[in-house]
């Protein structure tokens, strides 16, 4: 069915067709019926591949990354086309309206985009009276961030207020301190800021428990160009702080000699096939750092079912897109999740974890 959607979407300026296929998938989310009409089409011809982590139990190990449903509108039809879970967001305490347009560019012939849309956000209040309509029982991570004119020896400050806002209504939290698009927020990622930080978030988190009786986690999103010391650095404070998980990673500012569409220069965080490799070692040095202290959610350039599975092997315990979402439909998850179990069947495993094991064993 996408192969026919796809080229009339193209043909449009890509926030505009973001914008009308969010449209769509939130009508559709409103409707019990039309949700469950697309997931008799996509959802239940994905298998089930159980995977746990953060003490939360996941049909199986491909959802969908923020970015997408960035005020939580369409989740419940993300669901239906077969994501295990979405992560909505990224939210920020008040609405702001981003970076001037145009802001989002497609690489056609890197299978990439580029986005340079800064948190463009409805606010918390939109966003939580969306997640209040809740029907489905895949899971739902709320990823929160800073407004753009919040200073960075204040970020805390919107962390804090996004979590107490959203800690009952989602299942998960990510802290987005990683995206290239909003001025100085990777700063975020440095030690001065970080260890404060991180501290200020466990401790909410730690209250919001007591008060509410019920444990949300909270993973921490880390960007692809962190140097070696730095993410070393990152990994400890996040294991010191007892965070529940390391997402790897964010979209990156580098730009690989292979790219090859006019669209290459444009400024903002690039995604897709170009960003398979560089995220791919970044999971491999984090889950060294980690050693097995933290779960990791690996996330960027996944187009297929070889690169879903070198990130599990690299460490990632768990899987995201978005970006080959775009170019290659719904049926994408199917053929990773049945591709990932083929696999397994393969090398006569159980789990991704003895995979793991195994196949370090054998090397």
């Amino acid at each position: 069915m996408y192969k026919f959607i796809k080229p009339l979407l193209f043909t449009l300026d890509a926030e505009k067709a973001h914008d009308i296929t969010i449209g769509i998938l939130g009508w559709i989310s409103r409707s019990d019926f039309l949700s469950q009409v697309l997931g008799s089409w996509f959802g239940k011809r994905v298998p089930d591949m159980p995977t746990r982590l953060m003490g939360l139990d996941f049909r199986h190990p491909v959802g969908l990354a923020a970015g997408l449903d960035k005020n939580a509108r369409a989740y419940e039809a993300f669901s239906a086309l077969g994501f295990s879970s979405i992560e909505t967001g990224t939210v920020t305490p008040k609405a702001q309206p981003g970076n001037d347009k145009p802001r989002i560019f497609r690489l056609l012939e890197d299978q990439a985009i580029v986005n340079r849309l800064g948190f463009n956000s409805a606010g918390l209040e939109s966003y939580k009276r969306n997640l209040q309509r809740r029907r489905t029982n895949s899971i739902i991570g709320g990823n929160v961030g800073k407004n753009a004119n919040t200073p960075l020896d204040k970020a805390y400050e919107d962390y804090v207020t996004g979590m107490r806002q959203i800690y009952k209504l989602v299942d998960y939290i990510t802290i987005n301190i990683s995206s290239p698009n909003t001025k100085a927020l990777r700063e975020l990622q440095n030690a001065e800021y970080l260890d404060d930080l991180l501290l200020r978030v466990k401790d909410t988190q730690t209250k919001l428990k007591k008060v509410s009786g019920k444990y949300t986690p909270v993973a921490l999103k880390i960007a692809p160009d962190l140097q070696p010391d730095e993410l070393e650095t990152l990994c400890e404070l996040a294991t010191s702080h007892e965070f529940d998980a390391l997402i790897a990673t964010n979209t990156t500012i580098d730009r690989p000699t292979t790219l090859t569409s006019e669209q290459k220069t444009e400024i903002g965080g690039l995604s897709g096939k170009p960003l398979n490799d560089k995220s791919t070692d970044i999971i491999r040095a984090a889950a060294f750092h980690l050693d097995g202290k933290l779960p990791i959610i690996g996330v960027g350039g996944i187009t297929n079912t070889r690169d879903a599975w070198d990130k599990l092997m690299a460490g990632a315990d768990y899987l995201q897109i978005y970006t080959s979402f775009i170019y290659q439909g719904p049926e994408l998850i199917e053929a990773i999740v049945k591709g990932l179990q083929a696999r397994l069947e393969h090398y006569q495993c159980q789990s991704i974890a003895e995979a793991r094991r195994k196949l370090a064993k054998d090397q």
